[in-house]
């Protein structure tokens, strides 16, 4: 694909007219550069929660929540005021200056710092889904891919030396878990050593070397990023290609050797009593649940899989007659925790059809005498333009099922997170 057909097809298919059309989310004047989310909207991001959140659970992370708001002594500790500040937003009371929190690690410090930690903690993983606010300039804001207020899912993991590798492992494994479920195939970077870096050399040579053992454990190819580490610590930058060709950075897992330990004064105790700094890796899976659903809106042209769609069935009785039927299958859906709508008589059924088509419904279900009186529903699933002529050509759009059949489908489907 040339570059003016990327940029005609990325044009066509804009998150933010995607937005509009399904309902999902709007912008206002009177907040620049934040989301207005509607219920569509919440509903996608509540599902990337609950996702990440079991995922989360099974690898024993702990969930915390820190405050938005902070003193500046908070970031005057970690640099952020120092180097950081055009960025951030001062909320003043009196003589004394708070600011909106720009990310969540220094405030997970006060978590880990709040009581005695010894060796056997180690590792602790503190996840947060933490509302973050940066004041970016309004030149670049841009949709969901640019914003001045985010939601990241973050992760502190405060843990010994010797865990390094075995933990950056399983981070690699939970990002290629979380992406095959959306067909996302990542490409991994090691960032190295910088000219301009905290911290002895040996050290960091060591945690490389951990890093690139964990990538090979896995089996998984990467290009090395010569000097492109922060300063305070290699990383692994994780990139997808969505269905354009186009690449995106989505997650990080960032080793930070001993900078925010140091500054907050962070100890463990090891196993002779004597006192030691962990050491802590910073990573997210989505990035920013905003970014992430701007790519998946795109990726999948407004059609997201089974589990993720706002609306996950509709009902169409071909008339008033069959109203009351179509309200007990759309009741029977919901109570087996489906997303379902049902449309109303008043227009023609092949414009109520396209209508559901044009708002990318996976499921739409037609029903009319021979329905009621068998308890069936006649089924037609969202597909491509492809699918629609391969089934034209079969002399069929639809499927007749049982009411019971078609509602164990799908909730299996949506269960197994079917793509």
């Amino acid at each position: 694909m040339s570059n003016e057909e990327l940029k005609e097809e990325g044009a066509k298919n804009d998150h933010r007219q995607i937005g509009t059309n399904l309902d999902l989310f709007s912008f206002h004047e009177v907040a620049p550069g934040t989301v207005f989310w509607h219920g569509k909207g919440m509903i996608i991001f509540r599902e990337l929660e609950k996702l990440i959140r079991e995922e989360l659970d099974k690898e024993g992370y702990e969930e915390i929540s820190t405050p938005i708001m902070v003193k500046e002594e908070v970031f005057e500790k970690s640099g952020h005021a120092k180097y950081y500040r055009e960025n951030m937003f001062e909320v003043k009371d009196g003589d004394q200056t708070y600011f909106l929190k720009p990310m969540n690690c220094p405030e997970s410090t006060y978590v880990f710092g709040s009581k005695t930690r010894s060796h056997k903690d180690l590792p602790l993983r503190f996840s947060e889904i933490g509302r973050l606010h940066r004041n970016e300039l309004s030149g670049v804001l841009g949709g969901l891919f640019r914003v001045r207020q985010l939601t990241m899912d973050d992760a502190h993991i405060y843990l010994r030396p010797d865990q390094i590798q075995g933990e950056v492992s399983s981070l690699l494994k939970l990002v290629t878990r979380v992406y095959a479920m959306f067909g996302f195939a990542p490409k991994f970077y090691l960032s190295t050593m910088p000219d301009k870096a905290m911290g002895d050399k040996k050290v960091w040579e060591k945690a490389e070397e951990a890093l690139g053992m964990a990538l090979k454990e896995n089996e998984m190819k990467y290009d090395l990023k010569e000097k492109d580490g922060a300063f305070y610590g290699p990383k692994i930058d994780i990139e997808i290609k969505d269905s354009l060709g186009r690449s995106w950075q989505l997650a990080t897992i960032q080793l930070d050797l001993l900078m925010l330990p140091e500054q907050f004064g962070l100890n463990y105790i090891d196993e002779k009593g004597e006192k030691q700094k962990p050491m802590v890796i910073h990573r997210a899976v989505y990035g920013s649940f905003e970014r992430f659903i701007g790519v998946l809106l795109e990726h999948f042209e407004g059609a997201l899989p089974l589990w993720l769609s706002p609306v996950q069935t509709i009902v169409l009785p071909l008339s008033d007659k069959f109203s009351d039927y179509g309200k007990k299958v759309a009741d029977e859906l919901k109570s087996a925790g489906i997303r379902v709508e049902i449309s109303d008589a008043n227009e023609t059924l092949g414009k109520r059809i396209r209508e559901a088509e044009t708002q990318k419904i996976p499921y739409v279900i037609v029903v009319g005498e021979k329905e009621e009186s068998g308890n069936f529903v006649n089924v037609r699933k969202r597909g491509t333009a492809a699918d629609a002529k391969a089934k034209a050509s079969q002399g069929k759009d639809s499927l007749e099922m049982k009411l019971e059949e078609f509602i164990a489908q799908i909730a299996g489907e949506i269960k197994e997170r079917v793509l």
